[in-house]
C-alpha cells in the first residue's frame, strides 16, 4: 500500500510539474493554456504561478520519498486543485484548453484522495 500511495503522489506531482514550463514565457503559456497574453502584469502572474506549481509538484513528488511530507503535500495539492476547480466552476465561460485541466484535475483528485484514503487507513492499522 505504501507503494500505492507513493505513485499516487508522484503521479500527481508530474501532473503540477506540467505547467512549469510556462515560467519561459508567452509561447510558453499559449501552448498550455491555448490563451494570448498580452499585458506584462498577466504574464507576471502567470509565470508565477508555474513557478508556485513546480513547489507543489516538487514536494508532491518528494513525500513520494519521504513520508513525513505526505500529510502536507496532500493537503498542499488538494488545496492547488480544489481551488483551481472552485475559480473555474464559478468564473465559467472557459475555453477548450482550461477544459482539459479540469479533467486532468478531477483525476488528480481522485488519485489524492485514494491516496489520503489509503495513508489514513496505514495510519489507523497501526
Amino acid at each position: 500500500m505504501k507503494l500505492v500511495i507513493a505513485m499516487l503522489l508522484a503521479a500527481v506531482g508530474i501532473v503540477h510539474l506540467v505547467p512549469v514550463s510556462g515560467m519561459l514565457g508567452n509561447d510558453a503559456l499559449a501552448k498550455l493554456y491555448g490563451i494570448t497574453i498580452t499585458s506584462p502584469d498577466l504574464e507576471i502572474l502567470m509565470r508565477h504561478r508555474a513557478v508556485l506549481f513546480g513547489i507543489v509538484g516538487g514536494l508532491l513528488i518528494a513525500s513520494a520519498f519521504v513520508l513525513r511530507l505526505q500529510a502536507v503535500a496532500l493537503v498542499a495539492g488538494l488545496l492547488s486543485i480544489v481551488s483551481f476547480l472552485w475559480i473555474a466552476t464559478t468564473v465559467g465561460g472557459y475555453g477548450p484548453a482550461i477544459a482539459r485541466v479540469i479533467q486532468v484535475d478531477i483525476a488528480a483528485v481522485v488519485a489524492l484522495g485514494a491516496a489520503g484514503g489509503c495513508r489514513l487507513y496505514l495510519n489507523l492499522s497501526g
